[in-house]
């Protein structure tokens, strides 16, 4: 059986670019957090952030330094959010929102990762969960 553990971002400042996400996803830092690992727990899932020294960051779409990894926040409201990440450090790079309202815009957080708030056509919200339709 293969599980995923941890989903790792590699950066020059661990616990700067954790207390970045932490901000984003309304998640605590992990208190054993420090220059060269730090992390945020989704369950059973660790989103972590490792020092590297030589870190570059992507260039993206450029293939220069091409992008690692991206991540996609489902989000109910994507102007209140928009407002919120970019107030945190992101950049606006992308918007691919259609004219109903529904589809993603592409950030970058403080170091230049790439990441996408989407607002998905059918996806309504029990609480603070997205339920997806069925595709049948």
């Amino acid at each position: 059986m293969l599980r995923l553990t941890d989903f790792i971002i590699d950066c020059l400042d661990t616990m700067k670019l954790a207390a970045f996400y932490s901000d984003v996803t309304g998640r605590p830092v992990k208190e054993d957090s420090d220059a060269d690992w730090a992390g945020i727990t989704f369950g059973e899932i660790e989103l972590a952030f490792q020092r590297v020294d030589e870190y570059f960051a992507p260039t993206w779409p450029s293939n220069e330094h091409p992008k690692q990894f991206h991540l996609d926040f489902e989000v109910d409201d994507i102007e209140a959010e928009q407002r919120r990440v970019i107030e945190l450090g992101a950049t606006l790079k992308k918007d691919h929102i259609g004219p109903e309202g529904y589809g993603f815009r592409v950030y970058t957080d403080p170091v230049g990762h790439p990441f996408c708030l989407c607002r998905n056509k059918g996806v309504v919200w029990q609480g603070d969960v997205p339920v997806w339709p069925n595709k049948s």
